[in-house]
């Protein structure tokens, strides 16, 4: 299988991790570094790096060690690697999607998320919340046991839904089918009472899942006519946070509704993902519950893009886009302003792999500062997933570190633009040795 895989992104044109070598100590001169926990520049620094992947010292200055290897990165910008809190990576939108779940294996899904992992790492997102794939958690062993290469993944394994709720897998399927199959439980991530919700979170243990994921209302692509409605009861939500806080799991909702994001809220998730439809009532509700906003605006922006082509999307869909997808960036300038917690997420998987820099763009757009955009993608993100040593660049912290040509707090567009990154020591872009 090690060689199968490592023939596959040969002719793909993806390095393997033999490719890119292991962690050796380095200094990396930096002309300029982004202080995450302060979102602000603070001048020319060399960050050295470990063999263990992790950072050694911050210098100040243009600095070298004694038995590294130096890397020239003055006139660029150095910032910890970027953390996106809401991706796929095991598919992809394509006119095709909802035909290809009855004609492909999950093997075919799995090929492609090889490179959908790939572009994702060379965007410079070094971390990755996948909420929802039943292949993302085998990609994440894959990664972590170096058969191939791609960001840190923590993955949710199969989201929870209700019946014919937005994570129900038999929606859109015929009745005869749905007879063969039999009606999905907890096993499958559907859920109906509160004893269910606690199977489904103990059979995500099982499965290996790192965070739990449930989807508190409709949403714009599931096969179903309301893409608000709420689909939780408040019990059941506490249920899934209770016994997810017995495995030490965190707890992401999806949620475009008002009705479902306050059960979700009141039920004690951590993050609500897209918030469509919150209004100032929710917004104070989530500063209360001191809940994280992960607002996917590119996911909204794509969808409401699609929608206006013919068959891209079936027709029971295309409203929901239209309406929902064009909201999200507006209901994110309302969250700001009302001083909402925000972690930086994208719904990548919806929209393009390694596009996942152009959020950036779209929270600046909407009046949140360049700086604040970095930091949600960095600091903030890596306490909603609860990891003291990721999102900064100082000493003890896992040496992921991607570099930009410029400022990008003068031109946020820079950060589509990466010319280094770095992953636990190791160069995957970039980086010429002195």
């Amino acid at each position: 299988m090690h060689r199968t895989i490592t023939a596959l992104l040969t002719i793909l044109g993806v390095a393997t991790v033999s490719e890119a070598g292991a962690a050796t100590p380095m200094a990396l001169q930096c002309g300029n570094v982004f202080d995450a926990k302060a979102a602000r520049l603070v001048g020319e620094r060399t960050i050295v790096t470990g063999a263990d992947g992790r950072i050694q010292a911050v210098l100040p200055g243009k600095a070298s060690a004694p038995g590294v290897t130096v890397l020239d990165l003055s006139g660029q910008t150095c910032l910890p690697g970027w953390i996106d809190l809401h991706v796929h990576l095991g598919q992809e939108s394509n006119p095709k999607s909802y035909e290809e779940r009855f004609r492909l294996d999950d093997i075919d899904f799995g090929y492609r998320a090889l490179v959908y992992a790939d572009r994702t790492l060379k965007a410079g997102f070094t971390t990755v919340r996948d909420l929802g794939g039943t292949i993302t958690p085998h990609l994440r062993d894959a990664i972590n046991q170096g058969y191939t290469h791609g960001p840190r993944i923590y993955a949710a394994g199969k989201s929870i839904a209700t019946t014919g709720g937005h994570a129900d897998p038999s929606n859109g399927i015929n009745s005869e089918l749905e007879h063969v199959l039999g009606p999905p439980g907890p096993t499958e991530g559907v859920i109906n009472s509160v004893d269910d919700a606690r199977q489904a979170v103990r059979q995500r243990y099982k499965d290996g899942s790192d965070v739990i994921k449930i989807t508190a209302t409709g949403g714009v692509l599931s096969y179903a006519k309301s893409g608000d409605a709420p689909q939780f009861t408040v019990d059941e939500v506490k249920a899934v946070v209770e016994t997810a806080q017995d495995y030490g799991y965190k707890v992401a909702a999806h949620a475009h509704g008002k009705d479902g994001i306050r059960r979700a809220v009141e039920g004690g998730v951590t993050s609500i993902e897209h918030g469509t439809y919150m209004d100032d009532e929710i917004m104070t509700l989530m500063k209360k519950h001191g809940t994280w906003y992960v607002p996917t605006i590119s996911a909204g922006k794509f969808v409401a893009e699609k929608a206006k082509i013919d068959g891209y999307y079936p027709e029971i869909i295309r409203p929901k886009a239209a309406r929902i997808g064009g909201q999200i960036q507006d209901t994110f300038a309302q969250a700001y302003k009302a001083g909402v917690k925000i972690g930086f997420g994208t719904d990548q998987g919806v929209a393009p792999h390694g596009q996942n820099a152009q959020e950036f763009g779209y929270m600046v757009e909407a009046g949140m500062p360049a700086a604040e955009a970095i930091q949600a993608a960095t600091y903030n993100a890596a306490e909603v997933l609860g990891a003291p040593d990721l999102g900064q660049l100082a000493q003890g912290f896992r040496a992921d570190v991607v570099a930009v040509p410029g400022n990008p707090l003068d031109d946020i567009a820079l950060t589509s633009k990466v010319s280094f990154v770095m992953k636990d020591g190791v160069v995957y872009v970039g980086g010429s040795a002195q």
